[in-house]
């Protein structure tokens, strides 16, 4: 055998390859537990997990998209929208989506090499988008105040630094994506021949107010509506119920406020310890020389002899402070003699950080290099990372302890009281507890008991009880009631002398839309019969107005934006005159008067802004089209692996 390998044949050496792999690949399948295991992870904190597709992907580093973050965007949405929180769960789906998307490009663009270094993160800042607000006049704003401005949209400085990373990442792959998608120069023409056209034109509007008003049926019409709509009206009266109750308040709970033992704050320390972590901290002044992004090796080596100069002046005894406030570059900290407030060291520049915590109070470094520039660091206090004692903790402590025990005396007594109710009735309940029974009126199950703080709960579980059931209780804030449903009318159809005015309501606005649509197709086609659109609304007696000379991206009064049904305007030949346009509350007839399309000149000179807009426009379709094809590859291959949670929700993936 030994000979066989030392013979110089490549097919047996390429065959010794083959199964030395295969060897491989078999200890790897036996040794790597769950390495064909596309199951779901039962993590409930984990919303997905994404990995390379194809076998080594199996065993490759994957990603996890975090449950956590899935809800801090779908909460963003909700408040940017305005809207309630039991939308959240509408929202979650859609928010899963973007991240697992976001985090597959994440690992394409890692794949291809596009990472983003701490210098190209500093050139975007410096000259980017946040330019402006970092660097204004072309000046960092300061440590301290970048700190600060940052922790008032709720990001520390290594989160903002890290997510805006990723974005220059992505953005490095949708360039390469799309940076072969081309526009011919006929289609830039094409484009800006149809935006440039402008058109003027006269037209008569039909109001469906105005028609509305005209429709006034008699009361046999209103019948007979009412009549032949009988199943809409059904149950047009909703549903309602008379509610009998008695309610107390937490405070009235009987044995006042409750105690609590010190083993119990100490039980209660032991199962929270997390939430009593204080951060490494350290409180510093420093003395920050600038070099810019790309200076070359000479302003690097002036700002450092300029830093080791001030270093000198003070060892030989020069005011720190003076010193700052004469030199320092950090506008946000110089005028205060180059003082730091106490900040979290994973908020700082690791370098600045690992200097600044490696001195004692009182002592100045030597010169520290960090991504910013050159500083001398002089720490004041430092805070090493720590856990609060019970002592420190204790009020807060007992102060949750009797919420929380407040809270059980309550729901106690009520199941109490909801038990004494069922033995001997709400009057007798109420009376040997020195409370007073109320009945409601029939109320809706949106209504209002002014009594309560907030009765949506006893509401809700009225409306599921049937009446005469037994006795329940339910929270209303501030303390709980205890009810019985007295009485059901159940949803029903009104009398028509008492619904008279919605029905009226309802006809009107059936028949509205018929009556306009009827008006305008009779002044298009007099119009048109015509060639006039003013002498057809003159015997229709309708107003004609005049718009300006106007584009696509116009509003025109009465009618609206012009990239609507009124966008018939710009296939108009002058003097043309449009069919029925019908958008909501009005309805209009045209008649073009003029119409000027872009010289030859025209496109030239907004050639450049066409094609841009264009390739933009082109760019996007072609990088959601690469985004669709790469999801696709991924889920074919098991990559994306959901939560059990996330796959059983109706609303997962």
């Amino acid at each position: 055998m030994i000979r066989i390998l030392q013979q110089d044949n490549r097919v047996i050496k390429a065959i010794f390859a083959v199964v030395i792999g295969a060897a491989i690949i078999t200890m790897v399948i036996t040794l790597v537990p769950g390495i064909f295991d596309n199951g779901a992870s039962s993590d409930a904190t984990v919303y997905a997990t994404v990995r390379t597709p194809g076998f080594f992907g199996k065993i490759s580093d994957s990603t996890t998209v975090k449950t956590a973050d899935v809800q801090r965007m779908a909460q963003q949405q909700l408040q940017q929208q305005q809207l309630p929180d039991m939308y959240l769960q509408f929202l979650m789906p859609r928010a899963g989506q973007i991240m697992v998307e976001r985090t597959v490009l994440q690992r394409e663009a890692d794949r291809l090499g596009l990472q983003v270094s701490d210098d190209d993160l500093r050139e975007y800042l410096e000259h980017g988008p946040y330019a402006q607000t970092l660097y204004p006049g072309g000046k960092f704003i300061g440590t301290d105040a970048y700190i600060n401005l940052l922790e008032r949209f709720g990001l520390s400085v290594l989160q903002f630094e890290t997510e805006t990373k990723s974005d220059m990442e992505l953005q490095r792959l949708q360039a390469l994506i799309t940076g072969g998608v081309t526009v011919a120069d006929s289609a830039v023409r094409a484009e800006y021949l149809q935006t440039g056209t402008k058109v003027k034109f006269d037209y008569a509007v039909v109001s469906a107010s105005d028609i509305r008003a005209t429709i006034n049926p008699s009361d046999a019409d209103l019948q007979a509506f009412f009549k032949k709509n009988a199943a809409r009206y059904a149950t047009a009266v909703p549903v309602t119920r008379k509610i009998v109750f008695f309610s107390f308040d937490n405070s009235s709970v009987p044995g006042g406020t409750p105690a609590v033992s010190d083993a119990e704050v100490q039980a209660y320390y032991n199962a929270h310890q997390d939430q009593y972590k204080t951060q490494e901290q350290v409180k510093t002044r420093h003395i920050l020389i600038t070099v810019p992004k790309g200076a070359d090796a000479k302003t690097d080596a002036a700002a450092k002899a300029k830093a080791e100069d001030l270093l000198k002046q003070v060892k030989a005894g020069g005011n720190f402070a003076e010193l700052a406030k004469k030199n320092s570059d950090d506008p946000g900290s110089k005028d205060q003699g180059g003082e730091l407030p106490m900040i979290a060291t994973s908020s700082l520049d690791p370098a600045y950080a690992q200097a600044a915590m490696a001195l004692s109070p009182g002592q100045t470094s030597g010169v520290v290099r960090s991504s910013f520039g050159y500083h001398i660091i002089q720490t004041e206090e430092k805070q090493p990372a720590s856990v609060k004692t019970v002592a420190e903790v204790k009020p807060a402590i007992i102060e949750q302890l009797q919420t929380q025990k407040s809270a059980a005396a309550a729901q106690n007594f009520a199941v109490k009281l909801a038990a004494d109710a069922k033995k001997d009735g709400l009057q007798k309940t109420a009376d040997a507890n020195h409370l007073h029974v109320i009945t409601t009126d029939y109320i809706g199950a949106n209504g209002v008991i002014a009594s309560l703080p907030d009765a949506s709960s006893l509401l809700s579980a009225a409306f599921a009880a049937t009446k005469g059931a037994p006795p329940q209780s339910a929270s209303t804030g501030e303390g709980y009631a205890i009810f019985q449903v007295a009485d059901i009318k159940p949803a029903h159809a009104p009398e028509f002398a008492d619904y008279k005015s919605h029905i009226l309501d309802d006809y009107r606005a059936e028949k509205t839309p018929e009556l306009v649509n009827a008006a305008l197709a009779k002044l298009s086609s007099r119009a048109k019969a015509l060639g006039d659109l003013k002498k057809a609304a003159d015997e229709q007696k309708l107003t004609v107005k005049s718009s300006d000379l106007v584009g696509r991206d116009a509003q025109v009064p009465d009618i609206g934006a012009l990239s609507g049904a009124a966008s018939v305007a710009f296939t108009l030949p002058k003097g043309g005159i449009s069919g029925p346009i019908n958008e909501g509350a009005n309805g209009a007839v045209l008649q073009l008067t003029d119409k000027q399309e872009p010289s030859a000149e025209d496109i030239a000179k907004n050639f450049d802004t066409t094609r841009e807009k264009l390739l933009q426009t082109k760019r996007e379709e072609a990088f959601q089209v690469f985004v669709g094809s790469l999801m696709e590859r991924y889920e074919k291959a098991g990559a994306i692996i959901y939560s059990k949670k996330q796959a059983e929700s109706p609303l997962g993936n």
